[in-house]
């Protein structure tokens, strides 16, 4: 039967799963929790899951998530934030250091105490970069519940506790950053067009994560050097969020409630050891350069680029030096994540081998 066909019971458990989605989303959103859309999808989507609702999301649909995806995060390579870069090139260096510090650790972590398998525990080890990491897993069939709970927590925990630990009782003035512009709908058609020109070209190559890698690098030109503006409408984006929680929360459905609190506990205890880490190379640097501890802590957090810098208006830091470092860690880790993996994991096993 065509998946197209309205009596299609592929198509209806595609439908269910992203109205469940939906919901939890909505739900999410209305109570602002971090990462609203993404999270409650995949919470409400995991629940129908471990309650047996058939749940699925058709691996096109995913490639198109991720193309989207892609072209939205390359929002965040600005020009203005590009050219500060190298304003600061000794943090920068240590941020390397850093990030594969807290990769490490948890990963060990991970995979020692936690027993988790090597590739749940690197993917689940990675600092940020969420829909990229997820990217990654998918291409290698790796337990996307494992390394959902583990990135999922240690954004919540950063987005949900860092405002109090960096400020304590003190109030900060809120100030909102600039609104960025939205290309007009000849200049989306163009867009589109060479980003998903870009992933498929990344596909071919056999790149990891490719639908999304191609559209994020062409993307991330685009703006970088002024050529068109691909900040999307969040009517565009807010879909693909729940298509990823979706996505996400279909792959629980080998984990009941007890295994889920075994995933949890773990990636609590991963939480710890990588935020300490964190905390500790934040306090060092900020001794070191003079810096605030806070502002350190917020550039070297795992928590994204757009999170980051918005909690560095509201806590009145400098938003630009907490986007450059983690623009430069969002970009290092595109570049190199993909070799990296390889490396480490070794080489994709094809269907069928």
């Amino acid at each position: 039967m065509s998946l197209l066909s309205p009596s299609s019971p592929v198509l209806a458990r595609v439908a269910a799963t992203l109205l469940l989605g939906a919901l939890g989303g909505f739900i999410f959103d209305l109570a602002a929790l971090p990462a609203a859309w993404l999270s409650g999808a995949m919470i409400f989507v995991a629940v129908g899951t471990f309650s047996k609702v058939p749940t699925m999301i058709p691996d096109r649909l995913r490639d198109g998530i991720f193309v989207v995806l892609g072209v939205s995060m390359g929002a965040g390579v600005r020009p203005d934030v590009v050219e500060r870069v190298s304003e600061w090139p000794l943090t920068m260096a240590a941020l390397v250091v850093v990030v594969l510090a807290i990769t490490a650790a948890t990963y060990a972590f991970l995979h020692y105490v936690g027993k988790w398998d090597r590739e749940a525990a690197y993917f689940g080890a990675i600092p940020g970069a969420l829909s990229f990491v997820f990217a990654l897993a998918s291409d290698r069939s790796a337990d996307l519940s494992r390394i959902a709970v583990s990135q999922s927590f240690r954004l919540f925990v950063l987005i949900a506790l860092l405002p109090s630990l960096i400020s304590g009782t003190t109030e900060h003035p809120i100030t909102a950053p600039a609104p960025q512009a939205t290309p007009d709908a000849s200049e989306m058609a163009v867009i589109f067009l060479l980003c998903i020109a870009a992933s498929i070209a990344a596909v071919r190559l056999r790149l990891p994560g490719g639908w999304l890698t191609g559209a994020f690098f062409m993307s991330s030109g685009l703006n970088a050097f002024g050529v068109f503006p691909v900040a999307l409408p969040q009517w565009m984006v807010i879909p693909c969020y729940i298509a990823l929680g979706c996505m996400v929360g279909a792959r629980f459905g080998n984990t009941n409630l007890s295994m889920f609190m075994k995933l949890l506990a773990a990636s609590v205890g991963a939480f710890i050891v990588g935020f300490g880490i964190s905390m500790i190379a934040s306090y060092l640097v900020s001794q070191a350069f003079g810096l605030p501890f806070g502002q350190v802590l917020l550039a070297y957090a795992p928590g994204g680029l757009e999170a980051m810098t918005l909690l560095s208006f509201i806590l009145n830091f400098d938003p630009a030096f907490v986007a450059s470092h983690q623009l430069a860690r969002y970009i290092g880790m595109v570049l190199l994540l993909p070799i990296v993996t390889r490396i480490v994991l070794g080489p994709r096993q094809t269907a069928g081998a």
